[in-house]
């Protein structure tokens, strides 16, 4: 049984939430979000609360429960608050900068990395060697920093690459003359 389904998701007072059967729409101060979940699902609104409920006891069903109402809520929060992901990098002359709308990083490499930023997403580099990507889709987000993190990811030697800053990197001890 889902535990996430049960809750509700609350809607702050600065955000539309539209229900048009299984299409949700949001709209905030960090822009507006669309979901469409699946038939699997009801979607019904009381007061400033969503909930979702499973149309039968089918296990596609009871499985889309909780998704649809995270996905809810993170539409709800995204364009709310909004989200962000943190990358550390690790390296001699390793850095990142931004010019423009392109992400440019130095990893190593004999050329630089242009990577572009996709539309809603903003990335702010405070020092060369952090990097915050901040939007209102958590899907955009979260793909933007995997991306950037496989470019270069962290080596257990030494620590070098790009890594997340709440991330733990497990440490191998080098050979032995």
């Amino acid at each position: 049984m889902s535990r996430v389904g049960n809750n509700a998701v609350q809607v702050p007072s600065g955000v539309d939430l539209k229900i048009e059967g299984v299409l949700v729409t949001a709209k905030g101060k960090q822009g507006e979000l669309s979901f469409a979940a699946t038939e699997d699902v009801v979607i019904s609104r009381e007061e400033d609360q969503v909930w979702v409920k499973p149309v039968d006891e089918s296990k596609r069903s009871r499985a889309m429960w909780g998704t649809a109402r995270s996905r809810i809520q993170n539409l709800v929060t995204g364009v709310s608050e909004g989200f962000t992901k943190s990358l550390e990098i690790t390296g001699v002359g390793y850095r990142a900068s931004v010019q423009g709308n392109t992400l440019n990083l130095q990893l190593g490499f004999s050329h630089d990395v242009n990577y572009p930023i996709p539309q809603g997403i903003k990335v702010v580099c405070e020092k060369p060697t952090s990097i915050a990507i901040t939007g209102a889709d958590k899907q955009k987000v979260g793909q933007m920093a995997a991306e950037i993190r496989a470019m270069r990811p962290p080596e257990p030697y030494k620590g070098k690459g790009v890594r997340y800053a709440d991330e733990q990197i497990l440490r191998k001890e080098g050979k032995k003359k």
